[in-house]
């Protein structure tokens, strides 16, 4: 006869109870259900008890048995008291966890440095990338309406490029003002912001600032510390900012006090604002005067035949509060076509609205679209943050479970004693966050001692946001996720040991168990790697545009504005400078050395095509400016006052010549404005705009009309010092009210580096960090492996092994890691530098030898690190080794 198995109730249902419920609950709980299913399906049946079975499991599954709720045995003569603290989180056991804690930092004095010193190291750079990220992400949010803000700009084709401008016909703001007035709340004119000599009593001082609309300050949300936004409103005003009003009156009250502007107009003092943020776009408007004292000052903007012609003026705009950006770019689209010169339609301009939210952070545009700009750098920075503060977290995970045989005792004796593995962990935690409180006090230490330094090179004018209250709460949250982050393996990996195998002497951490650690080498040094190379890439970039060929010599040439009343002297103040033997030659010209003020459209020359747009830089010269910069000439002549035909000649770069296809260029015929010029000289290209960019076709001419600067060759016989003041002089002498402001071609020329050099330097700051921290985990993981290995080496001592054998021996791991992180960082590195390289036009290559350095270096940095403590094991006395236990 057939023998029936028992019937058993559902498998899952008693999983469920078992998880669910207190543990020596469950066992009763589950005896006494077996019972009563046995007795059911004799009398229901087997199907019907199954249902009874799981209705009563379901019903155990309530808050009361809960195994959630905390276990607290009492009296074994009393009942289990299942609503009392959990033992492990009571304060007392909190307390014994730290105390532990800092009985352990304080017993291995050298780990708990290295920690320490890594984590406040990491934290430090993290944060000071956390103020950093906060300064740009919050630049120009100081004004009040920035997100109703815009600047008008403008896209024009030529030759089927787009480009970009940011300028406009001063006449556009009238345009946009009276035919798309609903759509604007505020639309302001401005000069572009620059250097003027502001006057009052006796004082003359050189500061930045702007005419503008007599909207700016509302639109601005100015804060004003005396008079009101209105005052501009008057045509004959200026405001000033705090710092510019101290500094000409002092305490006293400077409203209604008369200041003269560039020794050209007088006006009166009608407000003082708050100094504007330094993450502001404004950041150097330092003073506002109305537009219409500018047209009093440029009478010649009024006389233009053309003002359509002229895209010179910053425009901006506040929207309505009913109008959508995106609504109001499309509205003012065809603006110029429709209401400005007609002939401009083969340039196709069109004009949108770019948001002062995104003026900072996306201010790049290519071929007419916008394409991101500093936002890169956010993303850049902060990810290097991440992998910083990473690196600082592996070595404490990587120390932590490297002494782990260390403690495996301490975790066996705990297990045995009762200690249950959440006790464990959070002990390991308490350890973490103990070291992680350490470090953020040490961290804000270090970031208020090296602020200063890093605010000058990012140009920055950062601080610890001590009353802000998000940066507290960031700070501690960061803090705590970094300890978690720290602690989360070694506290996991530590409370897995088997007390059993530990306390008999038979647990052993497996010969896999250095993978993880090895892993974690390996990507910190991946890291450090790809920092180093980025570094080296960022400075060979500088380095290539800093050579450049620049086309003239920039040594010794200094340049400064001469007023337009001193300049109807200009031949007697030429000879007079000469004389004073300061100087080996002076010119005048309508732009600085160092930048483009004027372009021109409109030239035609033989075969040109009829549909070829043109937009020249136009630079008006005086005959000796070319010997004076040292231009160097590939075809025919400098200009000459012994030709009078040359006020009707050209100078053209090899650009120039290039693009208007001429073979034999001198002597070729460019028209122009109604006239005919001669070319009679080719130069080689001069580099004027960006280092980093192709030089552009242009054309220099004979000046015809006031040039606002001049250019001087300092006297190489003469000292720099001597020679500025034999120059003032004579500057003086023919401009006694104005201010002699003159400027070193070479330190203006050194500025269009200033920003990739910040990168520079920050990358080169973020990898000798990374590196840093990096050794500090591989000496402590030497310091531990030679400890480790103390009566091996002995050992091998005795049998005759050699200093440099035992070298080799602790050295040969970490070598061999660092160099996987070079096979792995080589690639990524190449990647993402190459995409870097890409958005200069003028760029560099990244050669083989990059790699090898940066390789070598880490390979060096590795074994000056690692052998300190190989060799200090090796020259242990064995007999001493032998002993040790």
């Amino acid at each position: 006869m057939a023998k029936h198995l028992p019937t058993t109730p559902p498998t899952w249902a008693d999983r469920l109870l078992s998880r669910l419920v207190p543990t020596d609950l469950a066992e009763e709980l589950l005896g006494d259900l077996h019972e009563q299913f046995a007795q059911q399906v004799a009398d229901l049946g087997e199907a019907k008890a199954q249902r009874l079975y799981m209705v009563e499991v379901l019903k155990f599954c309530r808050p009361y048995f809960l195994k959630r709720r905390a276990e607290h045995h009492r009296h074994k003569d009393q009942r289990i008291d299942y609503y009392a603290k959990p033992y492990s989180l009571s304060p007392d056991m909190i307390r014994n966890y730290f105390k532990i804690a800092f009985r352990n930092l304080v017993k291995n004095k050298v780990y708990s440095f290295i920690n320490i010193a890594g984590l406040a190291t990491g934290m430090a750079v993290a944060m000071l990338i956390g103020l950093w990220l906060w300064d740009e992400l919050s630049a120009n949010k100081s004004h009040q309406h920035y997100d109703r803000i815009a600047q008008v700009m403008q896209n024009q084709t030529f030759n089927g490029d787009v480009q970009t401008w940011e300028s406009m016909p001063y006449v556009m703001a009238d345009v946009l003002a009276n035919r798309y007035g609903d759509s604007f709340k505020h639309v302001v004119i401005s000069t572009w912001i620059g250097g003027h000599v502001l006057t009052a009593g006796d004082n003359k001082l050189i500061k930045s600032g702007s005419y503008m609309g007599s909207d700016a300050p509302e639109m601005l949300t100015l804060t004003m510390l005396k008079g009101t936004r209105a005052g501009l409103k008057d045509p004959s005003s200026i405001m000033l900012s705090e710092s510019v009003a101290k500094a000409f009156f002092g305490d006293a009250d400077p409203l209604g006090k008369l200041m003269r502007i560039d020794n050209k107009v007088d006006a009166k003092v009608t407000g003082v604002y708050e100094d504007l943020p330094y993450n502001s776009q404004f950041k150097d408007l330092s003073f506002i005067a109305p537009w219409e004292l500018n047209l009093v000052a440029e009478p010649w903007l009024k006389q233009m035949e053309n003002p359509w012609g002229m895209n010179g003026f910053p425009t901006f705009v506040q929207l309505a509060s009913n109008i959508d950006l995106d609504k109001a770019s499309a509205q003012i689209k065809d603006a110029k076509l429709r209401y400005g010169v007609k002939n401009d339609s083969k340039y196709h301009p069109q004009l949108f609205l770019h948001p002062m939210r995104d003026w900072h952070l996306y201010g790049d545009f290519k071929n007419g679209v916008n394409a991101g700009g500093r936002i890169e750098f956010v993303w850049l920075f902060g990810i290097i943050g991440v992998f910083v503060l990473l690196l600082a977290c592996i070595n404490f995970m990587n120390l932590s479970t490297a002494r782990s045989e260390k403690r495996a005792k301490e975790v066996g004796i705990r297990k045995v004693v009762g200690s249950v593995r959440t006790q464990l962990i959070s002990q390991f935690f308490s350890e973490s966050l103990l070291v992680v409180a350490i470090a953020f006090v040490l961290c804000l230490l270090l970031v208020q001692l090296i602020l200063p330094t890093f605010n000058e090179v990012a140009d920055k004018k950062m601080s610890i946001l001590w009353a802000n209250p998000w940066f507290w709460l960031a700070s501690i949250g960061f803090s705590l996720a970094t300890g978690l982050v720290a602690g989360s393996y070694p506290a996991l990996f530590l409370s897995s040991f088997q007390p059993i195998k530990v306390l008999k002497g038979t647990f052993r951490i497996g010969r896999f168990a250095a993978i993880p650690r090895k892993v974690l080498v390996v990507v910190q040094f991946t890291v450090s790697v790809t920092l180093i190379i980025g570094t080296i890439i960022v400075f060979r970039q500088i380095q290539h545009a800093q050579n450049r060929p620049v086309g003239y010599n920039r040594s010794g040439l200094v340049t400064f504005g001469l007023a337009r009343e001193a300049y109807k002297h200009i031949d007697v103040f030429r000879d007079e400078l000469k004389k004073a033997g300061a100087v080996t030659e002076v010119a005048y010209t309508s732009s600085p050395l160092t930048a483009v003020w004027s372009t021109n459209g409109g030239f035609e020359w033989r075969g040109k095509d009829p549909n070829m747009a043109t937009d020249f830089p136009h630079t008006q010269v005086s005959p000796e400016f070319g010997k004076t910069v040292g231009w160097q000439f590939k075809e025919g002549r400098d200009f000459s006052r012994d030709y009078a035909s040359d006020s009707l000649a050209f100078v053209i770069n090899e650009a120039a010549a290039k693009f208007m296809g001429f073979k034999n260029p001198v002597g070729e015929i460019i028209r122009w404005a109604g006239r005919s010029f001669k070319v009679i000289g080719v130069i080689k290209d001069v580099v004027v705009q960006s280092p980093y960019d192709l030089i552009r076709p242009s054309i220099y001419s004979i000046s015809r009309d006031y040039d606002e600067f001049v250019v001087v060759r300092i006297n190489p016989a003469v000292s720099t010092q001597d020679a500025l003041a034999k120059i003032e002089t004579v500057f003086k002498k023919y401009s006694p009210d104005a201010l002699f402001n003159y400027q070193f071609v070479d330190d203006e020329y050194a500025k269009k580096f200033g920003n990739e050099q910040r990168i520079g330097k920050l990358a080169s700051f973020f990898a000798v960090l990374a590196i840093f921290i990096s050794c500090l985990g591989i000496f402590g993981l030497a310091s531990f492996m030679a400890e480790q290995r103390t009566k091996e080496i002995g050992v091998r001592k005795v049998l005759g092994a050699s200093v440099v054998n035992l070298w080799r021996l602790l050295s040969k791991d970490f070598i061999f890691l660092v160099f996987i992180s070079l096979l792995i960082a080589t690639p990524i590195a190449y990647y993402f530098l190459s995409g870097w390289l890409e958005k200069y036009q003028y760029r560099t290559d990244i050669s083989w030898w990059v790699f090898v350095i940066a390789g070598a270096g880490a390979l060096l940095i590795t074994l000056l690190t690692v052998s300190y403590q190989a060799i200090k094991a090796a020259l242990m006395n064995p007999v001493k080794s032998l002993r040790t236990e």
